[in-house]
C-alpha cells in the first residue's frame, strides 16, 4: 500500500496535476551531479515535461532543452531563454528557416533530409543526423524506435563512409526508461555499426531514455560509461532524458463522482479520464499507482474497478482494494503522473483539462494555470 503524500490534497481543485518543487529539485540535483562529474551535458527534453512555469528551476541545473516541433521550440526559447536542440522526423519548407534561426544544434532524421535542407543550416547551427543502431531493449512495439520499418533514424547501410562537411553530429535514441547496463549494450551495438563515423563526429546525442533518478539506477556506471566513451571518440557527450527529469515529482488529483455496482463488480467513475488525462496508461499499458490503495486487490478489502468520466466504454483502469469503502466526494490520487503524461492530456468528449499545480517548496500550494470551455473551443473550430 502506497502512503507517501502529504495530506494537502483537501484546498486543490479537482482534476489537477501537483508538482511537489522539492522532488523536482532532488532530481535535478542528482542528474547535475552526474554531468558534472562525467563532464557531458544533460537537457531537458520537453516531450516528457513541459510544465514551463518550472523551467526557473530547471535552468538552474540544465544548460538547455531538445524539442520536437517548432512550437516546443518557441517554448524553450520564450521560458528557458536559450536556443534548442531541435529533432523533428521531417522537417517543413515552409517554417525550416525559423526552426534553425531558434536552434544552436540541428538533427536531420534521414540522409533525403540532410541531402534537402542541409545547405540551408550549414554554418548557421551545429548539424548532426539521427542514426537507428537496430538495437533496442524496449518492449513495447509503440515506444522502439529500431523496429522494422521504423521511420526513425538513419541504418548504417544508409550513411556514407565519410561525414560530409558541416555535419558534425550522430545522434540516437532507442532507450525508454531504461538502466545504464541497457545503455552500455546499446553503446557496444552503436559502435559495431558506427564507429568510424563516431571518430568524425563533434557530439554524440544519447537521447532519451536515461533513468538515472529511479532507486536503484546505478549512476556510478554511468558516469564511467560516458566518461570512457567520450574520451575514446574525443567527442562532446549531450543526453536529454524526458522521464528522469521527472520521475515521481508529482501526482494527479482526482474526486469520485458516482459509484455504482456492474454485473456483481464494483465500480467507481472519477472527474478524470484515462483516456484524456493518462493516455499512457491504455497505450503502454501500464496500470498507475493510487496513494492509499492496493495496487492489486486483497480478498475481504473493499475493491473497486475505477472508471473516466468520457463516454469511451475502455476509458477504465483495473481493480484497485481500500481500507474503507470509497464513496462520492472521496479523493483519489495518483501517483507520479508529472512526466509524459501531463503533455499529452485532451479534451476528448468536452472533459475539461485538469488544472495544473506547484506544491512550493515552502509548504504552500500554488495553482498555476485552471481550464474551461475556451480551451476545449480553441481546439475545434
Amino acid at each position: 500500500m502506497n502512503t507517501t503524500l502529504p495530506d494537502y490534497t483537501k484546498n486543490i481543485p479537482s482534476p489537477c496535476f501537483v508538482l511537489e518543487e522539492a522532488k523536482l529539485r532532488r532530481n535535478l540535483e542528482l542528474i547535475d551531479s552526474v554531468q558534472k562529474a562525467a563532464g557531458v551535458t544533460i537537457i531537458l527534453a520537453l516531450k516528457g515535461f513541459s510544465m514551463y512555469s518550472a523551467f526557473p528551476l530547471v535552468r538552474e541545473y540544465l544548460s538547455g532543452a531538445t524539442a520536437s516541433s517548432l512550437n516546443e521550440i518557441k517554448l524553450v526559447n520564450e521560458y528557458m531563454g536559450v536556443k534548442a536542440h531541435a529533432y523533428i522526423p521531417a522537417y517543413q519548407d515552409d517554417t525550416f528557416d525559423e526552426v534553425v534561426e531558434r536552434s544552436n544544434h540541428l538533427t536531420f532524421n534521414s540522409w533525403s533530409q540532410w541531402e534537402r535542407f542541409g545547405s540551408r543550416a550549414v554554418g548557421r547551427v551545429s548539424c548532426g543526423i539521427r542514426v537507428n543502431p537496430q538495437y533496442s531493449e524496449v518492449a513495447t512495439d509503440m515506444y522502439n524506435p529500431c523496429v522494422p520499418g521504423s521511420r526513425l533514424g538513419a541504418t548504417r547501410d544508409q550513411l556514407p563512409d565519410q561525414l560530409p562537411d558541416g555535419l558534425e553530429g550522430i545522434h540516437f535514441h532507442t532507450l525508454c526508461e531504461n538502466d545504464s547496463f541497457t545503455l552500455e549494450r546499446t553503446l557496444d551495438a552503436l559502435e559495431s555499426r558506427f564507429g568510424a563515423l563516431l571518430h568524425q563526429a563533434k557530439w554524440v546525442n544519447l537521447g532519451g531514455g536515461h533513468l538515472m533518478t529511479r532507486e536503484g539506477y546505478d549512476t556510478n556506471h554511468l558516469i564511467g560509461l560516458l566518461t570512457a566513451f567520450r574520451q575514446k571518440y574525443n567527442v562532446d557527450i549531450i543526453l536529454e532524458p524526458g522521464s528522469a527529469i521527472a520521475w515521481q515529482t508529482g501526482v494527479l488529483v482526482s474526486t469520485v463522482l458516482d459509484v455504482l455496482n456492474s454485473q456483481g463488480i464494483q465500480v467507481a467513475i472519477l472527474d478524470t479520464s484515462f483516456a484524456a488525462h493518462m493516455p499512457d496508461t491504455l497505450e503502454m499499458p501500464y496500470k498507475p499507482r493510487i496513494i492509499d490503495s492496493y495496487h492489486e486487490p486483497v480478498a475481504g478489502k473493499p475493491t473497486y474497478r475505477l472508471g473516466g468520466m468520457t463516454c469511451l466504454a475502455g476509458d477504465f483502469m483495473g481493480d484497485y482494494s481500500f481500507d474503507e469503502p470509497l464513496a462520492v466526494g472521496d479523493k483519489i490520487v495518483f501517483d507520479d503522473m508529472i512526466h509524459y503524461t501531463m503533455v499529452k492530456t485532451t479534451t476528448f468528449n468536452g472533459v475539461n483539462l485538469p488544472s495544473i499545480g506547484i506544491w512550493k517548496e515552502n509548504g504552500a500550494f500554488q495553482l498555476v494555470k485552471s481550464y474551461g470551455y475556451e480551451s476545449f473551443k480553441d481546439r475545434l473550430s
